[in-house]
């Protein structure tokens, strides 16, 4: 059955769609980006068509990923007062923001990384930057080597995963499977208190 789907994802507007749902999910986190990475990656390693190629999809989805962080973070840059009274109402916001600023002035951009794999932490972190007017020269070498990272993984969990377990939704199923267990994890390291120095 998947490699009907193949069909579907062996088109060249696959790089758009993609680097579409990357760009948008850092405003509507609920978007499966990395599903549809991971499918079109398990479709293409079991299909003939060239399209899409793994290295290419892999440069299409970390674009797509820094250009939705620049783009909230610019956003956010210029959200004025009413989007530092959204930020302040949130307890969760207001602490992740003073982490992240934390993180950002000693160049722990490690936080960054772990944080575009979190379910929302991107948006969190790219926002949080933003409304409290980091350097962009602190957040976005970050950001690049967040998608870079994500964007490596999820096709990584795509291709090995057509390839261990064969072109099957057992494939896809088991690396969208690794791909939240990820997240899981990255949500649990961010949740947890720093040391203190």
């Amino acid at each position: 059955m998947l490699e009907q789907v193949g069909s579907l994802f062996g088109s060249p507007w696959i790089y758009a769609v993609v680097a579409l749902s990357v760009l948008l999910d850092v405003f509507l986190p609920v978007l499966p980006s990395g599903v549809l990475v991971i499918t079109a990656t398990a479709a293409a390693a079991g299909s003939a068509a060239d399209v899409p190629d793994i290295l290419a999809l892999i440069l299409c989805a970390a674009t797509a990923s820094v250009l939705g962080d620049l783009a909230a973070y610019r956003l956010a840059w210029r959200g004025g007062d009413r989007l530092d009274r959204a930020i302040s109402r949130s307890r969760r916001l207001t602490t992740a923001q003073e982490r992240l600023g934390t993180a950002l002035a000693r160049g722990g951009g490690a936080l960054v990384v772990l944080a575009r794999f979190a379910p929302a932490g991107r948006s969190i972190v790219s926002l949080g930057a933003g409304a409290a007017h980091r350097r962009a020269r602190d957040f976005l070498p970050w950001s690049a080597l967040a998608g870079l990272t994500w964007a490596t993984y999820s096709v990584a969990l795509g291709w090995f995963g057509a390839h261990w377990l064969g072109a099957s939704w057992l494939g896809t199923v088991v690396s969208v499977g690794a791909l939240f267990g990820a997240g899981a994890g990255a949500a649990y390291l961010m949740r947890r208190e720093p040391r203190p120095s």
